[in-house]
């Protein structure tokens, strides 16, 4: 049984037990989150897609983890001007492992 949920602008196919990163969530470690906007399930009964998402479906999942990504490096000039800009970022994540799917 497997589940296709949005969040944070992005799908992500999901089954029970699996641990996904996703864009950072408000919680702490070790709090329930729940996702209702579940676009697709799978199960032993075949497959369900919804129009744009199943109004009866939900996956329960419990943060692991918050963090930051690497460091990327972004780095700017012009030739023959003088011009230099580098900046870096850290994209935040909450590190989530899928408890159950409701369908």
């Amino acid at each position: 049984m497997y589940a296709v949920l949005a969040t944070g602008g992005k799908q992500y196919r999901v089954s029970v037990g699996d641990e996904i990163f996703i864009e950072k969530l408000d919680g702490e470690a070790s709090e329930p989150v729940k996702f209702t906007q579940v676009l697709a399930v799978s199960d032993d009964n075949g497959m369900r897609t919804g129009d744009p998402d199943l109004a009866d479906v939900s996956v329960d999942g419990e943060i692991v983890k918050q963090g930051k990504q690497k460091k990327i490096i972004i780095f700017k000039y012009n030739a023959k001007k003088g011009y230099r800009n580098k900046t870096g970022h850290r994209q935040p994540y909450t590190r989530v492992r899928i408890t159950r799917i409701n369908a």
